[in-house]
């Protein structure tokens, strides 16, 4: 089950274009919330790749579904922080839509890599 490299797994690229998509989201919030919403926001995107990169690093399956688990705490994470961010009207209905369909997206990737990891 394991790949020759991170960037081969399809949960990574996605979670990086999710990465991508939040910080061109970012651009339209408020200058006010550059230290706050906007970079937890941010560093929990970040944090999904990441965490999928370092885990698929390790050595044995059991660490990789460790770090599994922590990209979906980050996804959690986004998830709420996506929410409040549209009720706060610094993320458009759309765009929040989105980010909310990419989240659902990695999150089931991520469950089903880390079952195929138990087997």
């Amino acid at each position: 089950m394991k790949s020759q490299s991170y960037l081969d797994l399809l949960v990574w690229q996605k979670s990086i274009e999710l990465c991508i998509k939040v910080y061109e989201a970012c651009r339209d919030f408020p200058r006010s919330e550059t230290y706050g919403l906007m970079d937890q926001m941010k560093r929990a995107s970040v944090s999904v790749p990441s965490n999928i990169a370092e885990g698929q690093a390790r050595q044995h399956a059991r660490e990789f579904r460790h770090f599994l688990s922590i990209a979906n705490g980050s996804l959690a994470e986004l998830d709420t922080q996506r929410i409040i961010a549209e009720q706060l009207t610094f993320l458009s209905p759309d765009g929040s839509s989105d980010l909310d369909r990419r989240i659902t997206e990695i999150r089931k990737m991520l469950y089903s890599l880390s079952s195929k990891l138990e087997s």
